[in-house]
């Protein structure tokens, strides 16, 4: 069974759905998508290194052995999920002390 891309998958549709409910809209603001690319510049970088070397290495069994240069897709969904957690959660909080 490939957990790690059903996890990886997962994390991204509750994500989308906090954004939803927690009416954050962040996935309809432009600069927070300019925002993720540069964050998913530097995870090039960095995952890339850990990738290629190889430093980090996947079960082929867990996911499903599609990359980008070295890196496992689900890497970028569970990247996409945290980075994207971690923004509504602030700007949440954030619009919930202003009130």
């Amino acid at each position: 069974m490939k957990e790690y891309t059903l996890w990886a998958a997962s994390s991204v549709v509750v994500v989308v759905v906090l954004d939803r409910v927690m009416g954050t809209r962040l996935l309809a603001r432009k600069t927070y998508w300019i925002f993720l690319a540069v964050m998913f510049g530097f995870k090039i970088l960095v995952n890339g290194y850990l990738t290629w070397r190889p430093i980090v290495l996947y079960g082929r069994e867990f996911f499903l052995d599609l990359r980008l240069f070295t890196i496992p897709a689900e890497d970028f969904l569970f990247g996409f999920s945290l980075i994207t957690l971690s923004v509504v959660l602030w700007e949440h909080f954030k619009a919930k002390e202003e009130r």
